[in-house]
């Protein structure tokens, strides 16, 4: 097994000239590129050294980063493919690993090792943030605010936090810059992405989503669950009635889904802590076809 090659600059160093590059607007026509240092400290986050060091720089490169000019080159298209690598490397390594596990954990356990969150949380851990090129007025403040809420779910808030995509992207753009410039090898990508990522999720350690929690805590007690949303409310507030009473409510205003999320989380609490009990079943067939068809009604 052919193992990935490794960089010799320290990972704690981090760009403070290309933050002053980075800060100021290029003269017409002429986008910066990122300088060896830059390049190097990447290489040594990731634990690989790449041949193509311009594979790098697109990797890293937001669309906005052009703006005002002509847009250029970008991360979409090594997103693109590190999204697929991806699926393809982690489906591997559980399917290899739990061998009597059935498809609907493996698909569970494959997803949370390569969502969103799973792969913002790997982006903030090693700094790639730093590094990130682009001009979008309010990416940083998000970017604080998501590292902020990470310390109240050490290992994954199961739908609860709203990461920004664009740490998602750039940990994909940079495995698909790795999967080109090793020629394609899925096993050096692994190799990286496993300590890149480590700890990964494991069956122990994999959570369950509110959602469907809570509908197996109330398929178990025998209760009725109805989620609602006031389609009226900007704010996107959503309640959780179990059998007629309001039992929870959270208020997202960016995403539906999140709201919905919390929302279910904060009942979940409320009626554990009423019928003192803290765990329950994993979920059945029934609750989970219910789930996957839930929808937000309209108060």
């Amino acid at each position: 097994m052919e193992s990935p090659p490794h960089a010799t600059a320290s990972a704690d160093e981090m760009p403070s000239i290309w933050k002053e590059q980075h800060a100021q607007d290029a003269p017409p026509g002429f986008v910066p590129p990122m300088g060896p240092g830059e390049v190097a400290a990447v290489e040594s986050l990731l634990g690989y050294e790449f041949r193509d060091k311009a594979l790098v720089e697109e990797a890293l490169t937001h669309g906005s980063f052009y703006y005002p000019y002509r847009p250029g080159v970008t991360y979409e298209r090594l997103e693109y493919l590190g999204d697929a690598v991806l699926t393809c490397v982690v489906s591997r390594e559980v399917f290899l690993t739990y061998g009597q596990l059935q498809p609907g954990p493996l698909t569970r356990l494959r997803a949370a090792n390569v969502d969103k969150e799973k792969l913002a949380r790997v982006a903030v851990v090693h700094g790639l943030h730093h590094f990130l090129r682009h001009k979008a007025p309010n990416l940083d403040g998000q970017i604080t605010d998501f590292i902020e809420e990470l310390s109240m779910y050490p290992i994954h808030s199961n739908g609860l936090l709203d990461p920004p995509k664009v740490l998602c992207d750039v940990v994909e753009s940079l495995i698909g810059a790795i999967y080109c410039d090793s020629n394609f090898n899925q096993e050096i990508v692994w190799q990286v992405f496993q300590k890149f990522a480590d700890p990964l999720i494991s069956l122990e350690t994999l959570g369950k989503h509110p959602v469907s929690e809570l509908f197996e805590f109330c398929q178990k007690t025998r209760r009725g669950v109805k989620i609602m949303k006031d389609e009226w409310d900007k704010n996107l507030t959503v309640e959780v009635l179990i059998d007629g009473e309001m039992v929870g409510r959270a208020t997202y205003a960016q995403k539906k889904e999140i709201a919905q999320n919390r929302a279910a989380k904060a009942a979940l609490d409320k009626l554990k802590e009423t019928l003192g009990q803290s765990q329950t079943e994993p979920m059945s067939a029934e609750v989970s076809e219910q789930f996957n068809k839930i929808d937000l009604t309209g108060s």
